[in-house]
């Protein structure tokens, strides 16, 4: 089922969002080698350290573009989430004019500038990853938020937090 704005989308735009919305998935092999940096990134945002973060953030980033063997995206985390007028800003994907892309994203909230969850924090980052993927994996000429893209995002999410291990740990 389409999202709303569907039915603005011109004929281009919806031959792309048709095929975004096919794809469910994006298989890692090796997976279980990315989830001991799963586990320093939950342990760096319990401690509130923002670098340790941001290097497992790059290591997990990296992990999964080279397991796609695609093109390495830059990460940087920042401290506080800007405000927006009705929410907060948790993570955003930019590219330049050359195609160097930049994952941005934000360990605190912006009203209480709490440290966030980490099941938020990761969703977040691998929210901002399959922006990546979607240009240079599947090459589409934008990343929309189709129903595939968000299960392309679980599917990630999943692969390296198994469902059991997020039970037990009650995230």
């Amino acid at each position: 089922m389409p999202f709303a704005y569907y039915d603005k989308l011109g004929r281009r735009e919806r031959d792309l969002y048709d095929r975004s919305a096919r794809i469910a998935s994006v298989p890692l092999p090796l997976a279980e080698g990315l989830r001991p940096v799963v586990d320093v990134l939950r342990e760096a945002l319990a401690r509130d350290q923002r670098a340790v973060v941001e290097a497992a953030s790059r290591r997990l980033s990296r992990g999964i573009t080279d397991m796609l063997e695609i093109d390495p995206v830059s990460v940087n985390v920042l401290a506080v989430r800007p405000a927006l007028r009705t929410s907060e800003l948790h993570g955003l994907y930019t590219r330049d004019a050359r195609g160097h892309a930049l994952i941005r994203v934000w360990m605190r909230t912006a009203r209480h500038r709490r440290v966030v969850a980490f099941r938020t924090f990761l969703r977040t980052l691998l929210h901002e990853v399959c922006h990546h993927i979607d240009y240079v994996h599947f090459q589409f000429f934008d990343s929309l938020h189709t129903e595939g893209f968000f299960k392309r995002e679980s599917s990630l999410f999943y692969q390296l937090v198994p469902r059991e291990e997020e039970a037990a740990a009650g995230s």
